[in-house]
């Protein structure tokens, strides 16, 4: 797969936006050269639309955390999304609070691509503010966080599961986060405050302590709902 360096139809942006007295600093960079997936981001995504996504994307994410303070938060002082070829839809690295997303997979979508885009902007700023339990929160409760966000922003793609199915409560992903949903019908505020407990480690007694059933009761109850 060809890599097009920095340099060829690269464009960086830079926009420092104040929240409160934390402000974020926002590098957008466009890696993805003369690619079918570099032309179509440029071309009906482009790096203001990006800028506002992610600018969106956090303010929408501290209120779902209730994360008002800079107190709740993590110290991120910039977030950098880079459009590059290269394989599956996109993933942050978090040493750096880079997202980095596949403009291949941009330029094969055959739905609309700004709204797909914000999605998963919406998933991956998620990731960027999270917590994740000291590293022993379960992979799938934390995907499903980030899809939880991505749900409660009303950018759920068409394809996702419908209330109820899937295997598992920690299945990840739209599985997850439709159980997530559940969970947090049953107490407003559910999903914010699993994460804030998440701060410093993890217990899925902690499901007991905020909605007085274990994690699996919980889960039939949600099962049998939905008549599954």
């Amino acid at each position: 797969m060809a890599y097009y360096p920095v340099f060829l139809l690269s464009l960086l942006v830079v926009v420092a936006t104040p929240h409160g007295i934390h402000a974020v600093e926002y590098i957008v960079t466009n890696n993805a050269g003369s690619s079918a997936g570099g032309i179509r981001f440029t071309n009906e995504i482009g790096v203001e639309y990006s800028r506002e996504a992610l600018t969106s994307a956090t303010d929408f994410i501290w209120s779902i955390f209730q994360q008002n303070t800079d107190a709740d938060r993590k110290d991120v002082q910039q977030v950098t999304l880079i459009i590059e070829n290269g394989e599956g839809v996109a993933f942050t690295n978090l040493n750096n609070n880079e997202i980095h997303v596949n403009a291949n997979y941009l330029g094969d979508y055959s739905g609309d691509v700004k709204r797909e885009f914000r999605g998963v902007i919406y998933h991956e700023m998620a990731h960027v503010w999270q917590w994740f339990g000291d590293q022993n929160t379960p992979g799938g409760l934390t995907e499903g966080i980030a899809d939880f966000v991505r749900l409660k922003a009303d950018l759920a793609p068409s394809h996702w599961v419908q209330p109820g199915q899937g295997d598992r409560w920690d299945q990840g992903y739209d599985i997850t986060a439709r159980f997530l949903d559940y969970c947090n019908s049953l107490r407003d505020g559910f999903v914010a405050e699993l994460n804030k407990k998440m701060r410093t480690g993890y217990s899925a007694d902690f499901f007991v302590e905020l909605l007085g059933k274990t994690v699996d009761q919980l889960w039939s109850d949600y099962k049998a709902q939905y008549g599954n």
